[in-house]
């Protein structure tokens, strides 16, 4: 039945308006990308990978669509001059070859159209692989087995595994199809006794098998030089069986595959199916036997009785390329006796730890959202920075830093108009000093409020506080900023007097023009959104600022990096930077081993799986800092500065996109003051440093002094390693230096087994790496053990702080080198809820420190250390001991505990109503604080310990968004929510 002449039109119509449909959203995400890397000067980028994406879509479709439609195109041509009847009738191929013979044509160009799009948009992705081929630079080194330079595995080899797999695809797929092919035009018959074929046939199929066959023997060939990625043995790289059975036998292989691709080409002009099948069967026989079992007969009955001493010289070649691959191979290991008895050191004039850092960065979080959020639609990242600053003095502390970034419009007012053209930017940066806090436990803020004031501001020149590009979630929508100067319509900061807020507009050289009636159509298909196409409020100098987190941001200009999950801000010549640490990573260093960048980086602070931009590509063996990036807040320039200049990775990128990478020499002496050691790659370092600290291959394969990184001991039972802290540390001999820290407990024990320290500050130490190694033979407390004696010991004492609506909250637990010892200083932390409708935040309320069996505690660090250091605290063993020989009735000291306690509760409750104001009495809260400490200091000398009417022991938790779970009254604390 034929369609009426109507309905027959409107078909190919509406097929080609719907081609026309799609082919304009292509075009236009396209376009909009290219202004928005012609915006912020990267086109390089652009059409380097476009131009290399395109030209390679085009060889992997027309080379695909040659090769299976060129074979479909000769079984169709040979097919039998007399059709099926030559092999004696029909059969059910016939059927089906009358339903597709009037519409071959057809099916045929969509058929290819389909494989070509496939095959080509395939090879298209594998961009990467192929400019790393092209524009490959040497290493300088060769692998221990085939002493070939590392470059080859790194960039040519990943080439040739990819042409080979297209080839074998396109093969196969070639002989599938021409056989069905013959089959439907009666080029063979599977009927009894067997199969009949045509000489046309029989022919092309055996030449098409013989090419696989031959390409199987190439393959066979490179496959010894993959097996310096093996993973069979004890580590990564070659093995004993390896290169002892599978080496030979791969080239057995490939010659027994090269002789069976000539017997599959004899069978051209040999007639049967003798040959091939003989080829096919020395082929499969040998694959098994020479490839398969005896390589695990050797494993069995000779690697395995004899591992360590087989595997010995494989296992040097492992650790020698792994502590190159990840840049640990100068790690400086020092012994140190690190002693324990505060009585046998001397501290005066020791001042390396009296400057340390106390505020935590994820939990001081919620008080800076609390005292300097200013609205509810400002709010700052969950986990704050750490930063170096002058104070006023001139001398460099460490900064907890924090960017106000915009959340949104308020409820109720979101809208397109307020969402995109009026809430456009976060404003200012706040910065408190790590080392000290306010009368009231607050931060000690030296950049505060809006405008920003305060002496870090003024120090440092400030120019610039609008945030329109930062990392909150609100960035991932776009903003449409500029417009009218002389009618300003975006929310700057809210202030007193007027209308309540000032206005401005962007005036930054980002964003991408949308002036234009064919911009603004584009953009508006880019987001389908018609506003943009008819708002009245976007004109000739409005701009769309997108891309706007700085990760995203980066990583869509050099999608070759692997980025840092924690981009950090500073204040760089007078603007609000972000800086981003890049790596260049591969999985393709021969011999090194291969973990799971998440897996080595995941921690208290870190997982990589919630992280924007997530590389595809997990595994990795190679790792180096090698591009330092930054993105200015305000106008969302990116600049890349090539930071490892020896790295052949980055020589490989920068020679396929010249000018993109710029030298490290650019930098501004600003900006350099400001770099520090990223945190993902001394992550990486020091999982990888938990073992291969150990050089020497039979101690390697005991295992016995393998190290743990430890579980963070604020989080209890929880199965979460400890990140590592920036702070000022002075390792023995050296200076103060910004530093990236960690601990390591032995793999069996929870004693201390090392502390690594590496130099964050750029110049000529920066990136060494330090550990100082406990002895074996004397044990040292590990942090799971510190914390335990810290909460046993002031257990009490501390949960009489967090009464009421109170709850003691653990901050960071530091552990540095200090008088020839490890001094472990942690902050506590009550979480008060204020009143104002303010939700619970923490306040700095105790500093605990121990050294060795000695502990601490105080509202300074100085008189914290001084207790453990000048003798007024005796051992809690000592303790107890004097304890037993009291006696149990004393009714003067029990006067004297009566009266501190009823003191320390009037002291709580005038505290409490100091909170309850609007604003908070900070003033009054600071005077209830301080009886309330000097209350608790008699409690100490009526020898008292806090009764258990003072309520459980806190629970500690180390992030803001953990709820406490014991009060004095026994009731759950009110959760902080984190803004």
């Amino acid at each position: 039945m034929r369609l009426p002449r109507r309905p027959r039109l409107l078909l190919p119509v509406a097929i080609a308006l719907v081609a026309i449909v799609a082919l304009f959203f292509l075009f236009s995400g396209i376009y909009t990308d290219y202004l928005w890397f012609d915006a912020i000067d990267y086109i390089p980028v652009f059409s380097g990978v476009l131009l290399t994406e395109i030209v390679l879509f085009l060889i992997g479709a027309l080379l695909m669509v040659g090769i299976v439609g060129g074979n479909m195109l000769l079984a169709f041509r040979t097919r039998p001059m007399f059709g099926p009847a030559m092999f004696g009738g029909g059969s059910g191929a016939d059927r089906y070859r009358m339903a597709i013979d009037p519409h071959r044509k057809l099916i045929f160009i969509v058929g290819m159209a389909m494989i070509g799009l496939f095959a080509g948009s395939s090879l298209a992705g594998q961009w990467p692989t192929w400019m790393q081929f092209v524009n490959g630079e040497p290493f300088g080194k060769t692998d221990e087995q085939f002493k070939m330079d590392i470059s080859f595995f790194t960039f040519e080899l990943p080439f040739i595994e990819m042409v080979l797999n297209f080839l074998f695809t396109a093969v196969i797929i070639a002989t599938i199809l021409a056989a069905i092919t013959h089959y439907l035009y009666g080029g063979f018959r599977l009927q009894s006794p067997g199969v009949h074929a045509s000489r046309a046939a029989r022919v092309h199929l055996s030449v098409l098998v013989g090419v696989f066959v031959l390409l199987k023997a190439v393959a066979y060939w490179f496959d010894r030089f993959a097996l310096v990625f093996s993973e069979r043995g004890f580590v990564n790289g070659a093995s004993y069986t390896d290169i002892n059975a599978v080496l030979p036998a791969k080239t057995i292989l490939a010659i027994i595959a090269l002789i069976c691709a000539v017997l599959f080409f004899a069978g051209v002009f040999r007639p049967g199916g003798m040959l091939p099948g003989v080829s096919l069967g020395l082929l499969v026989l040998s694959a098994v036997l020479i490839g398969g079992v005896y390589p695990l007969l050797v494993e069995q009955f000779q690697v395995k009785p004899n591992q360590q001493g087989k595997e010995a010289a494989f296992i040097g070649r492992n650790i020698t390329a792994t502590r190159d691959a990840y840049k640990i191979g100068d790690a400086e290991i020092t012994p140190y006796t690190a002693e324990a008895d505060p009585s046998k050191v001397q501290v005066n004039g020791d001042a390396s730890v009296s400057g340390v850092r106390l505020l935590d960065p994820a939990l001081v979080s919620a008080t800076y959202e609390q005292t300097q959020r200013i609205r509810g639609f400002y709010a700052f990242s969950d986990q704050l920075d750490v930063d170096r600053y002058p104070d006023s003095t001139g001398k460099l502390v460490d900064h907890i830093i924090g960017v106000r970034e915009l959340t949104g419009p308020p409820q109720g007012q979101n809208n397109w108009i307020n969402r995109h053209l009026v809430y456009t930017h976060g404003y200012g940066i706040v910065t408190a000093p790590g080392n000290k806090v306010d009368s009231g436990g607050l931060p000690d803020y030296d950049a505060k409020n809006m405008p920003v004031t305060g002496p870090l501001a003024s120090s440092t020149a400030l120019k610039e506080s609008r945030i329109y590009f930062g990392e909150h979630e609100s960035n991932q929508q776009y903003a449409i900023a500029g417009g009218n100067p002389s009618r300003p319509q975006e929310l700057d900061y809210p202030e007193t007097g007027g209308t309540g807020q000032a206005n401005t507009t962007y005036t930054g050289a980002g964003g991408v023009p949308v002036g234009s009636f064919v911009n603004r159509l584009f953009y508006a298909a880019k987001y389908g959104e018609v506003n943009i196409l008819l708002s009245g409020d976007i004109n000739d100098n409005s701009k769309i600022l997108y891309e706007r987190n700085p990760r995203q941001r980066i990583q869509k200009v050099a999608p070759f990096l692997t980025l840092d999950s924690n981009p950090y801000p500073a204040i760089v010549d007078g603007r609000v930077t972000w800086i981003v640490d890049a790596y260049t990573t591969s999985n393709a260093y021969p011999y090194s081993q291969s973990e799971s960048l998440g897996e080595m980086t995941r921690d208290l602070s870190t997982d990589r799986s919630r992280v924007i931009a997530q590389q595809p590509q997990d595994k990795i063996n190679y790792i180096r800092n090698s591009v330092k990036a930054t993105v200015d807040a305000y106008d969302g320039t990116v600049t890349l500065y090539g930071w490892d200049a020896n790295d052949p990775i980055l020589k490989t990128w920068s020679k396929a996109f010249p000018g993109v990478i710029r030298p490290a020499a650019e930098m501004s002496q600003d900006l350099r003051a400001h770099v520090r050691y990223p945190e993902d790659l001394f992550k990486v370092q020091r999982y990888t440093l938990s073992r291969y600290h150990i050089t020497d291959a039979a101690a390697f394969y005991s295992g016995q002094d393998f190290w743990n990184v430890p579980n963070d001991p604020s989080q209890g039972d929880r199965n979460i390693k400890q990140p590592p802290y920036y702070l000022t540390t002075t390792m023995p001999g050296g200076q103060p230096t910004f530093s990236l820290t960690t601990t390591f407990v032995p793999r069996e024990g929870p004693n201390l087994a090392a502390f690594m320290a590496v130099d964050s500050t750029a110049g000529p130490n920066y990136g060494k790496l330090r550990v100082l190694r406990m002895p074996s033979n004397t044990p040292i407390p590990g942090p799971g053990q510190a914390q335990n004696s810290f909460q046993s010991r002031f257990a009490g004492e501390l949960n009489l702080l967090g009464v009421g609506a109170s709850a003691v909250r653990y901050g960071n637990l530091l552990t540095l080198p200090y008088a020839g010892g490890l001094v472990y200083i942690e902050p506590v932390y009550i979480q008060v809820a204020a009143g104002g409708g303010q939700e619970p935040y923490p306040i700095l309320q105790r500093v605990l420190v121990s050294f060795g069996s000695k502990i601490g505690v105080d509202r300074t660090l100085e008189g914290a250390l001084a207790q453990v250091f000048g003798g007024e605290q005796q051992t809690q063993t000592d303790e107890n001991a004097q304890q037993e020989n009291k006696p149990t009735e004393n009714n003067q000291a029990a006067t004297a505990l009566s009266t501190a306690i009823s003191e320390a509760e009037k002291a709580y409750d005038d505290a409490q109503k100091a909170l309850q104001t609007d604003p908070p009495n900070w003033v009054e809260y600071g005077k209830a604080q301080q009886r309330l400490d000097d209350a608790l200091e008699k409690l100490k000398t009526a020898g008292a310990q806090p009764v258990p009417s003072a309520g459980p022991t806190a629970t500690p938790s180390a992030t803001p968004s953990a709820t406490p779970t014991a009060t004095p009254t026994g009731s759950p604390a009110p959760s902080p929510t984190g803004g």
